[in-house]
């Protein structure tokens, strides 16, 4: 038989099973995420379809997430239904060694990294962005609103009488930099402005510095200040929030754009952590492919299936924790944040190569 055709047939029941479990949690998310908006809606009239219609938009960014644990799921069906039907021991009469097998889904898996890393994350990200702006339009508290877009930071906030607009170009660390700030009243006349060349927003009041403050109420009055005091309810923490959610920036615009999101503020040290996550992703998706081949290919008894699933499920949750945990000691500077990022893919580098060397042998 030609080996085209086997490694046809072979990758074509890898792909199926995995598109089939993307499916199951696609479904499973779309429920428990359902809930989710359903409960932020409960005071609006909506109906039903726009909660239905976030849940579809946030569900892909999601499965990216959980991709190496959905890529190990897939490979645990494949090589449990091949060895149940009795292929396995077939296709070895062929030459097929349970190394050939690895190799063949190892492909196929880099292949699906490929294509969801540049083809479908740019997408997820768009629609986690409009995910996003959209729940933004139905804050319960709407006098006080910031966001993020070309032109630098915005924030709107309401102030007794008056309506603050803030905008400046950037945030490093707790200072925003080249800071305006128009004050308008109920009528929506401007009333004065403030001008500075930075502001320190670690706690309220903010201290505003080299700047200049125009009062347009009776004559156009300019005086100018070294520090100004300045009542916001925004700090650099619940600015901080804005930029938390990564899934809005592609892994092309991470490894093109990088200095040009930092600038507007992003945190140097996620974008950092978020694209080595991306960027370990296909060897993640190899592992998770090498680990379901030792728990299933060590054996051709079809009684030690549910103690392999059993065990393997465990194990999976080991290591999204321990991958968690991994992160948390990066994000906090405990260890570099690209060694917290790549620390769990080389552990399980050096124990998958020890049971990839036990199965060569079978």
């Amino acid at each position: 038989m030609n080996n085209s055709i086997i490694n046809t047939y072979l990758v074509s029941q890898f792909l199926r099973t995995f598109v089939n479990v993307v499916l199951i949690f696609c479904c499973l998310g779309l429920i428990m995420n359902l809930f989710e908006e359903i409960n932020f809606f409960k005071n609006y009239n909506v109906g039903i379809l726009m909660p239905v219609t976030l849940s579809l938009m946030v569900i892909p960014s999601i499965i990216i997430n959980l991709l190496p644990f959905i890529l190990f799921i897939s490979s645990m069906v494949v090589f449990i239904k091949l060895k149940d039907n009795r292929d396995l021991i077939a296709l070895k009469t062929f030459g097929f060694s349970n190394i050939n097998f690895l190799i063949l889904f190892s492909i196929a898996s880099i292949f699906i990294s490929i294509v969801v890393l540049f083809v479908f994350n740019p997408l997820t990200s768009a629609t986690v962005k409009y995910y996003e702006d959209i729940k933004g339009r139905y804050d319960l508290d709407k006098s006080h609103l910031a966001s993020i877009n070309s032109n630098g930071i915005w924030i709107r906030e309401k102030d007794g009488e008056f309506i603050n607009i803030i905008k400046s170009q950037r945030l490093e660390g707790d200072r925003l930099i080249n800071v305006s700030i128009y004050k308008f009243n109920k009528d929506y006349i401007l009333y004065s402005r403030l001008e500075a060349k930075e502001a320190k927003i670690s706690e309220n009041p903010w201290i505003l510095q080299n700047g200049r403050k125009i009062n347009f109420d009776n004559e156009k009055k300019i005086d100018e200040f070294l520090t100004y005091e300045f009542i916001s309810t925004f700090n650099v923490e619940k600015l901080n929030s804005i930029y938390s959610n990564l899934d809005t920036i592609s892994f092309f615009n991470l490894i093109t754009n990088m200095e040009s999101l930092i600038s507007k503020g992003y945190n140097p040290m996620l974008l950092i952590e978020k694209k080595h996550f991306y960027l370990s992703l296909p060897f993640f998706l190899i592992l998770m492919v090498c680990l379901a081949s030792m728990f299933t290919l060590n054996s051709n008894e079809r009684r030690q299936n549910t103690y392999y699933i059993l065990l393997s499920i465990l194990l999976c949750v080991a290591i999204f924790y321990f991958k968690n945990f991994s992160t948390a000691l990066g994000t906090t500077e405990k260890i570099p944040m690209i060694v917290s990022v790549w620390s769990p893919v080389i552990i399980l580098t050096l124990f998958c190569s020890v049971g990839v060397m036990q199965i060569n042998d079978k």
